[in-house]
Order: structure tokens, then C-alpha cells, then sequence
């Protein structure tokens, strides 16, 4: 049994094929009409004026509204470079495309978005100028604001969240926030540090030393102060009572 990607393939392979056929068939047809202009005489001028002109006529005598002015091309097939205008029945390479902002001819891509922002700006939510990145590319740190034609890098993307750069700065700050209190955690484990420690307290008769931690000795267990067997900064000690 096929799978959804082998058949997909198929799809666009057929979707090219049947797009380069029609392109040969206009080119064929273009041919054509430019041989029986030539034989003819006949100019582009006397064809606009035969389709636009006042004096064109309508069925039944009366005067038919002058055509519409050619509508320029809003999207483009970019391997055929063929084109459609965005009017009429929508041709195999973008028909069965779901984002076809990716198709849109470059002074388009803000036409097509003209209607949202105008509804935003009705709102009162919508703010002109440059606007600050919401997506980052990880590979390239290419960014994107959301607005207008998105990059090829996210416009096929159909998860656009883990391009979202405040996502990603959450992550980093719950991942910042754990290894702290891992690290607090392994130091609290850890107790005070290991080795020999300097000495706290001496024994002015002996010369004997404490360091403070562990058992005390017999010569400063019964001491009733302690502070006069500590060690000062300067060497010096209090004499024992």
C-alpha cells in the first residue's frame, strides 16, 4: 500500500506535468494569434480598441461596459514562472495549496494583507512601524515579526511555536531556574568543605590548636569562654584566667 508521502509526491509530480503542458498549449496558442495579427495587419492597439473601445456593442444592440483593465499577475509558480492573478478558476500548481502567501509576486504580499490590517487598525490594536521579532530560525538566527509574507524557513512549517522566541527564552529561563536549584541543592549536600582546616583556637600553655569543628579538646571543653582561646588576627590572645 502507498503511503501519504509516496502519494503526495505523485500529486505534485502530475500538478507539475499538467502545469507545463498548459504553458506549452498558451505558448502554442500565443503562436498562433501573433501569425494572424502579422497576416492581418493587426496591432495591439487595434485590439484594445476593440475590446475597450466606446463604440463596442453589446447583444441586442445595446452598448456593452467597456472591459476591465488587465489585472496584474499576484502570484507566481517559481520553478514554471508561470503566473495567475489571484481572479477566476485557480490553476494545479496553487489549487490544492493551503499558505499560498509563499506564491505571492513580490508588492503583493502587503496588498494581501491590506484587509487584516485595516480591521486592526478599526480595532485600535494595530501598530505601524517596524516591529520586534517573534520567530527565530535556531539554524540561521534569521527572525520574523508575524506580519507580512512569512520566510521560507517557517511558512511551510506547520508548528510555528517552537519558532516563537519568547518560547524559547522561557525555556531557557525554567532550564536556568532548575540547574540553580540543583546547584543550591548539591551545595546543601555537600556540608562545609572537606580537608584541613586553619586552626580557631589555641592553647596558650601547650601551644595546642582547634580548629572549631569536631570534638572540642579537653583544655577547651570545660572553658567556660571561649573567645580567650581564640586566635586573633594580629597573633595575640587573651591570657587565661
Amino acid at each position: 500500500m502507498p503511503t501519504l508521502e509516496a502519494i503526495e509526491s505523485k500529486i505534485k509530480r502530475l500538478q507539475q506535468q499538467a502545469e507545463a503542458i498548459r504553458v506549452k498549449e498558451v505558448s502554442a496558442t500565443l503562436d498562433r494569434i501573433v501569425e494572424l495579427m502579422r497576416n492581418n495587419e493587426i496591432t495591439i492597439a487595434d485590439v484594445e480598441a476593440h475590446l475597450g473601445g466606446a463604440k463596442r456593442k453589446g447583444r441586442g444592440g445595446k452598448k456593452a461596459p467597456a472591459s476591465t483593465a488587465a489585472v496584474a499577475s499576484k502570484y507566481m509558480n517559481p520553478k514554471t514562472g508561470a503566473t495567475w492573478s489571484g481572479r477566476g478558476r485557480a490553476p494545479a500548481w496553487i489549487a490544492t495549496t493551503k499558505n499560498r502567501d509563499r506564491f505571492l509576486v513580490d508588492g503583493n504580499a502587503e496588498s494581501s494583507a491590506a484587509p487584516q490590517v485595516s480591521k486592526a487598525k478599526r480595532g485600535g490594536n494595530y501598530v505601524r512601524g517596524p516591529q520586534p521579532a517573534k520567530y527565530r530560525d535556531p539554524e540561521t538566527g534569521a527572525t520574523w515579526s508575524g506580519r507580512g509574507r512569512a520566510p521560507a524557513w517557517i511558512a511551510n512549517s506547520k508548528d510555528r511555536t517552537k519558532f516563537e522566541i519568547a518560547a524559547a527564552n522561557g525555556r531557557a529561563k525554567v532550564t536556568s531556574t532548575r540547574a540553580s536549584k540543583k546547584t543550591s541543592a548539591v551545595a546543601k549536600r555537600k556540608g562545609p568543605p572537606k580537608g584541613k582546616q586553619a586552626a580557631k583556637y589555641l592553647n596558650p600553655e601547650t601551644g595546642a590548636t582547634w580548629s572549631g569543628r569536631g570534638p572540642a579538646p579537653a583544655w577547651l571543653a570545660a572553658a567556660g569562654d571561649r573567645s580567650e582561646f581564640l586566635i586573633r588576627p594580629n597573633g595575640a590572645h587573651k591570657a587565661t584566667a
